[in-house]
């Protein structure tokens, strides 16, 4: 038996014996990746044949799943990776399996599997303890499936609504973003199918959505500061709490330098300050990027070459940088011992310690049979998507018309609540097009991109200019969706998810609903208006639904590639919002999009705002849920609301002295065409009842940087109906050596309370939460006044108290604390209670 077979050894031992044995070709075989191509198009000619066969003529290192959302049945997808990654083991001349990847943000893409809200949405949860929940669904069917390497999670931190990405991070905030994405990491790693592991890839690292003007993949300015203590804390989070092994550095520049070939980025920071012993590999295309985009090195294999020696362990999708003619001649002048070879064989052995870690020398082959089919018919992951959906959605706006059943239904039951005698106008095109409800990286929002005129996702063959020949939503360049064409891609993929209509009219049966297309999802056509309103002359209640299409390529208003200088509602449905205002009904709003909803007629027009975000197959389930009072809503706001694209970009930790904490000497306290201050605060987000909060206590007062402190309340629900509060703790370092965030949210918990019930919240603080970077990169939890505030928002504080840190201490970014864990209690001290708590 040769060594790197011995199952006794550690993956890293047995990698390090099996490297020795490989030649320069099977080295380089395994640095790249390969296209998986379904084998009927492989197969067309003996020519194309041949020519695939050849990309794997030494084995290969990656095998890129996305055509997989093409096949039609999950035996289909689970057969092709059995297939292909046969083919590739008899090829390797040591029968090296090849690592499958996929997507896994929201989901595989995988035909019958379960696909989960936007990572926005998911973000509004404040919910860890389900973000894991999910993770281990995702990785049990593509573990199933034979995928090991998972794409996800997006520990991006977002603070720009321009950005067509937005729907995919947690928000802005990097404390909630560490916990979400230490969590989704932990729950796909100690997730186990079949005898396989995954590896998590958390992407874009670093600051990809800080690029200028809200383009994807443009230049980032960034001093170390803001890359340390914002953009990379998720990441180090990650690393430290949950051991993440995959990292995907982002397609831009950071500072005039490609991330992807930047040695300060990969090596210096990723391995050497934040301790990832994990594989990098790239994002599609992002190799080949360096030199043809952003015009770095002499020849692509140049730039390769810099890439690879800076930290990149693997090229995706195709390798057609490393594994290049010129990259190899570019080697073979190297030497045996020089830093291009000894890259060469650090990317190696990284890439086989993950294969052996995955489990895929000895379990390399997908299941098929019942095994396969029992991990894609779960109930458990459908119900986790529909509470997942729920814990989403935010209440922006009541007036008091939500929940249905109380103002239309005179105080009915929800449960027993019909809707009898009650008409119901429903407007919108979201309302009656369930594939408005399903996000950018899903399954279904993939697929569709497949269909679609123009490609605008990166690293995905060419991406085209708008302006095509193809039906387009009157007044604008998006391409209109609502043909025959795209309707099948939801038959095929989600046969039995229901629109909203569809929901209301099963929900409410003794309801009469009408629903009118109204407006589209962009522009400013009004053509629709007049039977819209019609339908809303004798409607009891109207229900809108607003918002742009979150999804891939040229159907979408907001997608990868697809940004935006316009973050407010389109223009007819602002227009229409203001006509129906005068029919004098009570007007609920119904947000579908990945950005947040942000609108002065919306403000000013409607009773009720929910921001519903990219809810996914039971995000209609959960509306009418939330609507009609079965749910009462606890999402928050994970993103700060800008008024217009011209106040970005706009967040809740600025620092002091900055937005709406501007100085009192230098200027106006507004601009001169709006207010300072956002449309909606980062944690907002309202209830069906109401909650107080009371008894401070935080102990000691006074405590060395190493030590911790207890901050202690409780909360009540004061109204008649069950809910779950997400309380909220933040810090302020009242007085700093350098500028510091007015307030950084510290901790977080849900906690479901009956009426009248009351709970205690403890949260375990520690002072380097409160660390910052200092210019050696390391960090200095600082001596001095830490303000201490409570509440169920970052404007809305309820309590306030002080702790005080005696002394300093320089540590390393690793070590800090990165959020305060909770403990939820009956006040009446029964022991541990429900709720969710870091």
């Amino acid at each position: 038996m040769k060594a790197y077979e011995n199952t006794n050894l550690t993956p890293r031992e047995r990698a390090e014996a099996l490297l020795g044995e490989l030649s320069l070709e099977e080295k380089l075989a395994q640095v790249r990746g390969m296209w998986g191509f379904p084998q009927a198009l492989a197969e067309a000619t003996p020519e194309r044949k041949t020519a695939y066969e050849q990309c794997y003529a030494y084995g290969i290192g990656h095998v890129s799943t996305l055509f997989e959302r093409q096949m039609k049945t999950t035996k289909e997808c689970a057969q092709f990776q059995r297939d292909l990654q046969k083919k590739i083991m008899e090829k390797s001349p040591h029968h090296i399996p090849a690592t499958f990847h996929m997507e896994g943000i929201c989901g595989p893409f995988i035909q019958d599997s379960t696909n989960y809200p936007a990572g926005i949405a998911r973000g509004a949860s404040f919910d860890p303890v389900l973000e894991k929940k999910i993770a281990q669904k995702v990785a049990a069917q593509e573990l199933t499936a034979g995928i090991t390497e998972i794409l996800a999670p997006v520990l991006d931190i977002s603070r720009d609504s321009r950005m067509g990405r937005q729907g995919e991070p947690y928000g802005e905030d990097p404390t909630l973003a560490s916990a979400m994405g230490a969590a989704f990491t932990a729950g796909i790693q100690e997730t186990e199918a079949a005898g396989r592991h995954a590896d998590a890839c958390a992407k874009h690292f670093l600051g990809f959505h800080g690029s200028q003007g809200g383009i994807h993949g443009a230049n980032t300015d960034a001093g170390d500061a803001l890359l340390l203590e914002i953009y990379g804390k998720p990441f180090q989070a990650a690393i430290r709490l949950s051991n993440l092994r995959g990292v995907m550095p982002c397609y831009n520049s950071i500072a005039g330098e490609p991330s992807s070939a930047s040695k300060k980025i990969l090596h210096d920071l990723l391995r050497e300050k934040m301790g990832f012993s994990g594989c990098v590999i790239s994002d599609y295309g992002a190799v080949g990027n360096i030199h043809g985009v952003q015009c770095v090195g002499e020849t692509a294999a140049e730039a390769g070459l810099q890439s690879l020696i800076c930290g990149m362990d693997c090229e995706l999708p195709d390798g057609e940088v490393f594994g290049s003619k010129e990259f190899r001649e570019l080697l073979d002048v190297q030497g045996k011992d020089s830093p291009a070879m000894q890259a060469l064989d650090r990317a190696v052995e990284n890439i086989l310690e993950a294969k052996f870690r995955m489990g895929l020398f000895e379990h390399p082959f997908a299941e098929e049979g019942e095994t396969l089919a029992r991990a894609f018919n779960d109930k458990e992951a459908d119900a986790l998507s529909l509470q997942s959906a729920e814990e989403s959605m935010v209440l922006l706006k009541n007036d008091g018309i939500l929940p249905l059943a109380k103002s239309l239904g005179n105080g009915a039951d929800p449960a027993h609540f019909t809707g009898k005698g009650l008409r119901i106008a429903v407007i919108g095109p979201h309302a009656a097009n369930a594939r408005d409800m399903f996000g950018g990286y899903t399954h279904l929002s993939m697929a569709e991109g497949a269909v679609a005129a123009v490609n605008s996702t990166a690293g995905v063959g060419e991406s085209g200019q708008l302006g095509g020949n193809y039906e387009k939503v009157p007044g604008t360049q998006i391409q209109l969706d609502e043909t025959p064409e795209f309707d099948a891609v939801l038959k095929t993929i989600a046969p039995d998810c229901k629109n909203l209509v569809e929901v209301l009219r099963e929900d409410l049966p003794d309801a009469v609903i009408t629903w009118s297309h109204g407006y589209y999802i962009a522009g400013d056509d009004q053509s629709g208006f007049a039977a819209a309103l019609e339908a809303c002359q004798d409607a009891d209640v109207v229900i809108l639904t607003l918002g742009g299409k979150h999804g891939t390529c040229s159907i979408a208003s907001m997608a990868e590639g697809v940004d935006s200088t316009d973050i407010n509602l389109p223009a007819a449905q602002d227009a229409f919002l203001e006509k129906v205002k005068a029919l004098g009904k009570p007007l609920v709003g119904v947000h579908f999009d990945g950005r947040p909803i942000s609108s002065d007629v919306a403000d000013r027009t409607l009773d009720a705002i929910l921001e519903a975000w990219s809810p996914a197959k039971f995000g209609a389930e959960a509306v009418s849920r939330i609507l009609r009072g079965i749910v009462n809503p606890s999402g928050k706001m994970p993103v700060t609301t800008a008024r217009s694209a011209g106040q970005i970009p706009v967040y809740y930790n600025h620092s002091n002295g900055s937005c709406w904490h501007q100085g009192s000497s230098v200027g106006f306290p507004d601009y001169v065409n709006m207010s300072h201050r956002p449309r909606y605060y980062f944690g907002q987000g309202l209830s069906y009842t109401t909650f107080a909060y009371e008894g401070l206590v935080v102990s000691p007062e006074k405590v060395g940087p190493v030590e911790q402190v207890t901050v202690r309340f409780t909360v009540e629900n004061t109204g008649e109906t069950f809910g779950t509060e997400t309380v909220q703790l933040y810090l302020k370092d009242v007085f700093a050596s350098s500028t510091r965030p007015v307030m950084e949210l510290a901790g977080f918990a849900r906690v479901a309370l009956r009426p009248g019930e009351k709970k205690e919240v403890a949260f375990e603080v520690t002072p380097s939460q409160l660390a910052f970077a200092q210019p050696d990169g390391s960090f200095l939890t600082e001596h001095g006044e830490v303000r201490v505030l409570v509440g169920s928002s970052s404007e809305d504080i309820r309590l306030q108290g002080n702790y005080f840190v005696t002394k300093d201490q320089v540590i390393a970014g690793r070590d800090r604390a990165f959020f305060a864990k909770a403990r939820i209690t009956e006040v009446s001290g029964e022991g541990e209670a429900d709720g969710t708590a870091v």
